[in-house]
């Protein structure tokens, strides 16, 4: 590897970091959220705003990244975000109670602008031939951030289940969650120290007028290209300075960009509306649904995060070779038949309870309780809850589901595993991957960090909803009609993929700009 392309792919991993912050404290909660629906006895809101409130801190952070990246600089803004990682997983670790753990995980999620930051950063560095891979590097970031948090969940649960030693010494019997939670700071720490050593975005520095700059920063990046002409190509489309923001959001909205907006809008939709946040944030409280129980649940989620990284590294090898736009039709087929076949596996589902799956509950008092029902089969799983609640109580029914569920369900657990990973699989290899390298290169240079941000705030607004209701739709929708939802709006995303994107890849971000110019005219 050449000594420039070292640089690019250090100061791009160093970036990406902040992704693998962002997977981690993103799916950490997923191992989380039954622990402190318990110990805070959370309602099915609440626990989707436990879940969700860093997703609603994004869309502040998302929305003020852009401009202040525009303002201040990509290197400085970074930096913010990453001191607020570490702050977020303190308090995190720390909180006494519900709404505390919500604020902190907020202040998390303002830090969730590392998804936008990220691309725009690793874009404005990169050569065209391999600006693809160099921004995937970001998702893989982010993937393997998922894979470390299930890890570490599964890790953490197994050690809080022995008896005495260092579990018991170090607390994590009694307080396993917040070990989840405050392990993060390991990391976060790490990113906020490594990132003093990036230069500023050259293309930042053309447009804000500091040419000199931006050449030393060249030199070192493209030693073997042309600077003077690379930098004659930035100030084409820089106009020699960044104009005001209320400039930049005209000029957003404006005819010239209205279809370029149109296709970030519409990717960035997609990738969330179709339950990507979920899957992945929810993993193992799903496949507690399908009757495995807590221990096979925690462990199952493992094989997300394994299959996130596996296909994340193939489309990483795909995406400047086979393009964006088959990628992305790709995927979105294959979530089309995946989130079908998840829901019909748990449409199949039947819920009974025996005399002796009722010995499988460790509860001696739960088992009392349910004897009402047992021998009593029930269609589907909203039947059979509302069953539970009417002789438990809805918290006792809440507390107890897994178990409740593991020693009534016949259900083909097996066939809901392979929807759930065949949908991480199709996400991983097109919708993860592939929305923010097009985010990062289809606004021109002086739009791009409003134009991230804006597309960025909608994508965490769709994030958020998504996290929020689904504790809801489970209780209220079913399992089955939940997932058949998300197939549906995947079936619609592809249908506007295919008539709306046009292919982008091995073009110069200013060539980028003219095949928009064509596709909008056309």
């Amino acid at each position: 590897m050449s000594k420039w392309l070292s640089a690019n792919v250090y100061f791009a991993t160093v970036v990406a970091l902040g992704g693998f912050i962002f997977g981690f404290d993103a799916s950490v909660i997923s191992g989380v959220v039954g622990f402190v629906t318990t110990e805070f006895a959370l309602n099915e809101w609440q626990q989707g705003f436990v879940v969700s409130s860093p997703t609603l801190g994004a869309v502040l952070g998302s929305f003020f990244a852009g401009p202040c990246a525009d303002r201040f600089g990509r290197k400085r803004v970074i930096i913010t975000i990453a001191f607020l990682y570490v702050v977020s997983a303190f308090f995190s670790a720390f909180a006494p109670n519900y709404e505390t753990l919500v604020a902190a995980r907020f202040i998390g999620g303002i830090a969730f602008a590392s998804l936008v930051l990220a691309p725009m950063y690793i874009a404005e560095i990169s050569p065209a031939k391999l600006r693809g891979k160099m921004i995937s590097i970001n998702q893989f970031n982010i993937v393997v951030g998922f894979s470390a948090a299930y890890f570490a969940n599964y890790f953490l649960l197994k050690l809080s289940g022995g008896a005495g030693g260092l579990a018991e010494s170090l607390g994590i019997t009694e307080n396993v969650w917040r070990w989840m939670l405050g392990i993060e700071i390991i990391p976060a720490l790490a990113y906020l120290l490594l990132l003093f050593t990036i230069p500023e975005s050259p293309r930042w520095l053309v447009v804000n007028g500091q040419k000199e700059s931006a050449k030393r920063v060249v030199a070192k990046l493209f030693p073997n290209e042309s600077n003077d002409k690379l930098i004659e190509d930035i100030e084409k489309t820089a106009n020699d300075s960044l104009p005001p923001l209320w400039q930049r959001l005209k000029a957003l909205f404006s005819g010239k960009m209205r279809y370029v907006l149109a296709v970030g809008i519409v990717v960035g939709i997609c990738q969330q509306i179709t339950g990507v946040n979920a899957v992945y944030f929810y993993a193992p409280s799903i496949f507690e649904q399908s009757g495995v129980g807590q221990d096979a649940a925690f462990s199952q989620a493992i094989w997300v995060g394994v299959i996130n990284v596996v296909f994340t590294i193939v489309a990483m090898l795909l995406i400047d070779k086979l393009g964006r736009k088959p990628l992305m039709l790709i995927g979105l087929a294959g979530v089309v038949v995946s989130m079908s076949v998840a829901a019909i596996g748990f449409h199949q589902a039947t819920y009974k309870l025996t005399n002796e799956s009722v010995l499988l509950i460790e509860s001696k008092d739960i088992q009392q309780k349910v004897i009402p029902l047992i021998n009593q089969q029930f269609s589907d799983d909203l039947a059979f809850k509302a069953a539970l609640k009417e002789v438990l109580g809805e918290q006792l029914a809440r507390d107890h589901q897994s178990s409740l569920i593991q020693a009534a369900a016949n259900i083909n657990a097996t066939l809901i595993l392979v929807g759930i990973l065949g949908f991480v699989a199709s996400f991983a290899i097109s919708l993860g991957p592939v929305m923010w390298v097009l985010l990062a290169e289809i606004f021109p240079n002086h739009l791009r960090g409003i134009g991230i941000a804006f597309t960025g705030l909608i994508n965490s607004a769709v994030s958020f909803t998504v996290q929020l209701v689904f504790p809801w739709e489970l209780a209220n929708l079913g399992t089955a009609m939940t997932f058949l939802i998300y197939g549906v709006f995947a079936f619609i995303g592809f249908v506007l993929v295919y008539r709306m994107l046009p292919e982008t890849k091995g073009k110069s971000l200013e060539q980028i700009e003219q095949v928009f110019h064509h596709a909008r005219a056309a």
